[in-house]
């Protein structure tokens, strides 16, 4: 999924200097298995250029990466995506989407540090990728929302059988999206908000 032909960057993107009605900063990590669409999100939903790492798929890597859809996807982030959102006049968000490839996933613990909160997306037709990532989130006490990425081809499930087979807590929001429109990511980044709010407000977010 490429944020390239998505509708959400035909406007002018904002200047990178930080609006000065800021008052307060975050940082939310984009989490998921190789070709969810975590750069897609940042790249739809990020109000300044964003800053991508992706390389060139080569055949080095047969055989060691994953190569689900490989047809069509010829790039893959080696190191980290950055972008950055106000959600408010006085609260930024800044993006980092994390590496999908197993053998980059060393550099997920440098890009958890500091994190507020995260996002796993995923991908129905994959759901036993998403394993992992929620694993290492719950060890470094990451709170996090699941956002179901609407890929045509994929399968839609109810959210409670996604619950059930994600063995997600009730609390935890999931949600549906389309990561290449930038209302739609917008809407899961709020939902993040909204849910690391109301964890602040019952003490549970230290």
């Amino acid at each position: 999924m490429d944020f390239n032909g998505s509708d959400t960057l035909h406007g002018p993107r904002t200047p990178d200097r930080l609006p000065h009605t800021a008052e307060a900063a975050a940082k939310i990590v984009i989490v998921g298995g190789f070709g969810v669409g975590k750069t897609t999100m940042v790249g739809a939903v990020s109000e300044i250029r964003p800053l991508t790492t992706e390389e060139t798929m080569t055949q080095a890597g047969l055989g060691i990466d994953d190569d689900y859809g490989s047809e069509t996807k010829t790039a893959t982030t080696v190191a980290m995506d950055f972008g950055r959102i106000s959600i408010t006049e006085q609260l930024v968000l800044y993006l980092f989407g994390t590496p999908g490839q197993e053998r980059f996933w060393f550099l997920w613990n440098g890009l958890f540090e500091g994190a507020l909160g995260a996002v796993v997306l995923i991908d129905t037709r994959r759901l036993e990728v998403s394993f992992d990532v929620m694993g290492r989130l719950e060890e470094r006490g990451v709170p996090f929302v699941v956002a179901v990425n609407s890929f045509p081809d994929a399968p839609r499930y109810p959210v409670e059988d996604l619950r059930r087979a994600l063995d997600l807590a009730e609390e935890i929001p999931i949600v549906e999206c389309d990561a290449r429109r930038r209302a739609s990511s917008r809407d899961v980044l709020l939902t993040l908000t909204r849910f690391l709010h109301s964890l602040a407000l019952t003490g549970a977010l230290t």
